[in-house]
């Protein structure tokens, strides 16, 4: 079964929808029975049963199958947001007395959470670079519960040795979880690599359009099923059927949109890496990437986000900024349009769209020269 089948076909039995081409909304919080016998038989694990919308929805139920099979994972379970899949999965893993080992240059959000919320449980982190095996094994304590992840890192745009990493949790009975959302399913898939528990922001490439704000995991069956009896269930993070119909409507052209992500992201960062007031281009898809090789092991495409040391002082920076007419200023990525933001210290971070590579070279090249 191939991704794009998967992205286009699986889970829509146009049987069960009168022969509509595409799956409608289920937009409803429950389902009733026939007769009290089936309603008091119901145990949430009968294909194409369901009770209510806490815990699943038909359209939810489509998306959840899809995104799992992307992550040749048991199962998925889909939520709100990035941040509520991100913190479940964390809080599926880890009690009071336990620690963790993040990376330095993680997804903020998640870094604060591990850094500073967990403590109020009781729950400890310490953060590496990840650059290197044995900084992170010299990070692990005896009481180490989980290892996460996030390759490539947000900003610079680091790799782990995901293989390695997940031998050595799992000689030591280290759970292990990772922020896919830079690579999609399609190219990166840590699950086949040993790793536990992968996340997404959904509302990045996966959903695709900048209109719907969610988040996965998927891995084991054992894993979810903890996840969705506890987590899941208990908090209540969950998505909307309109949401899920949005980010099915955005999967069936994934394929298609992360190809010329990747094109238009190459032209982007040769580029730049050729302009005079460019210092740096953080972009694994580079051969001149620190971790090129490395990327090629694990990783079978790359995405269209991507940063950039400018040379140059505050104010010129700034100037570069408010020069740009296609990059527009935003904090996301993922969808049609190209967009940037400040990062940390020098950095610029481009989220190259679908626009024509030529116009956004242009764009560049003016934002340039106004600085």
């Amino acid at each position: 079964m191939t991704d794009e089948y998967i992205c286009g076909h699986l889970g829509e039995d146009q049987a069960n929808y009168y022969g509509a081409v595409v799956p409608p909304i289920f937009q409803n919080s429950l389902h009733v029975f026939p007769t009290i016998e089936e309603m008091q038989a119901f145990d949430g694990k009968q294909e194409g049963k369901y009770m209510y919308g806490r815990h699943l929805n038909p359209t939810v139920d489509i998306v959840q199958k899809k995104l799992a099979a992307l992550e040749r994972a048991d199962k998925a379970a889909l939520f709100g947001s990035g941040m509520a899949a991100i913190t479940a999965a964390i809080l599926s893993c880890v009690k009071t007395g336990d620690h963790v080992v993040g990376l330095h240059h993680m997804y903020g959000p998640a870094h604060r959470f591990l850094g500073e919320y967990l403590a109020r449980f009781g729950v400890e982190a310490s953060f590496v670079s990840g650059a290197s095996l044995e900084e992170l094994e010299q990070a692990l304590r005896p009481n180490t519960r989980l290892i996460y992840l996030e390759s490539p890192t947000t900003f610079y745009f680091a790799l782990q040795d995901l293989a390695a990493v997940a031998t050595l949790a799992k000689a030591r009975g280290i759970l292990t979880v990772i922020d896919n959302t830079w690579c999609t399913p399609l190219y990166q898939k840590p699950l086949e690599l040993g790793i536990d528990l992968v996340v997404h922001s959904v509302t990045k490439y996966l959903a695709g359009h900048s209109d719907v704000i969610s988040g996965v995991v998927a891995g084991r069956e054992e894993l979810i099923e903890r996840l969705n009896r506890n987590e899941r269930d208990l908090l209540g993070g969950i998505p909307g059927p309109f949401d899920a119909w949005l980010i099915l409507r955005g999967m069936r052209t994934l394929p298609v949109r992360m190809r010329q992500h990747q094109e238009n992201a190459l032209v982007v960062a040769k580029f730049l890496e050729g302009h005079p007031r460019v210092s740096g281009v953080n972009w694994p898809g580079l051969a001149s990437h620190p971790q090129y090789e490395l990327g090629r092991r694990q990783m079978k495409g790359y995405s269209g986000l991507l940063s950039f040391e400018l040379d140059c002082g505050e104010r010129e920076r700034n100037q570069f900024f408010n020069a740009l007419k296609l990059f527009r200023l935003g904090v996301s990525w993922g969808g049609f349009e190209s967009l940037v933001v400040k990062g940390p210290n020098n950095l610029v971070r481009l989220a190259v769209g679908l626009e024509r590579a030529e116009d956004l070279l242009a764009d560049l090249e003016t934002a340039f020269k106004s600085c």
